[in-house]
């Protein structure tokens, strides 16, 4: 699947559960409904993915742990918090520099309008630095 459809779907799938649910649910929750409506579209998924890190010869293992891997393409962390902050913003292109992967999106659920919830974070970087070890 190319990663701009898969995007739009993620997309969709934040829109919808917002919808039918709004803010104020535990982060929990909408990753287990999350992950049902990626089942439902036959989407590939890991979630809870245990992320190393390689800094020159040392391994640090289990160095973060992503919400959702879709597709081995797309990585997605969800929030639910009182609002986003710039950390949150770095925080997840740590993740993209570190895994490798070129895009991320971050949802955070508890906002009144969900599209005031959706940030595209993209990695400026191509090389991946670490590596996908284990499903939780």
């Amino acid at each position: 699947m190319e990663l701009n459809e898969l995007t739009g779907i993620a997309v969709d799938i934040a829109f919808k559960l917002h919808s039918m649910y709004g803010p104020g649910l535990y982060e929990k929750v909408y990753e287990k409904l999350y992950c049902y409506e990626l089942n439902k579209r036959k989407i590939n998924y890991q979630n809870q993915v245990c992320i190393d890190l390689q800094h020159e010869d040392i391994l640090f293992k289990n160095a973060f742990k992503a919400d959702l891997i879709l597709e081995n393409q797309l990585l997605i962390e969800l929030k639910s918090s009182k609002s986003l902050y710039e950390l949150h913003f770095r925080q997840l292109h740590t993740y993209l520099k570190i895994s490798g992967f070129e895009v991320g999106l971050l949802f955070n659920f508890n906002v009144a309008k969900i599209k005031d919830g959706i940030i595209r974070v993209i990695n400026t970087e191509t090389q991946r630095h670490g590596g996908v070890t284990q499903r939780h």
